[in-house]
């Protein structure tokens, strides 16, 4: 298996998707949102933590539901 895909990764490709960080949860959360679709999604943990597989995909599927127009 290849190395693992770390938080900031994932929050890099969201800002370069036009994600923008709107709110802090608790701990560690963070809220990040595409302002002309309304799509959401939260990222848990610090930057340099490895990003766990359901993550990813959320990510994924987030950009999925910009790219397609779909909003929340």
């Amino acid at each position: 298996m290849g190395m693992a895909t770390k938080i900031r990764n994932l929050v890099a490709k969201l800002e370069r998707n036009g994600f923008e960080l709107t709110k802090f949860g608790k701990g560690s959360h963070r809220r990040y949102k595409h302002r002309a679709s309304g799509v959401s999604v939260t990222i848990p943990g610090k930057d340099g933590d490895d990003a766990k597989i359901y993550l990813e995909k959320q990510v994924q599927k987030a950009l999925k539901d910009v790219a397609t127009g779909k909003g929340e």
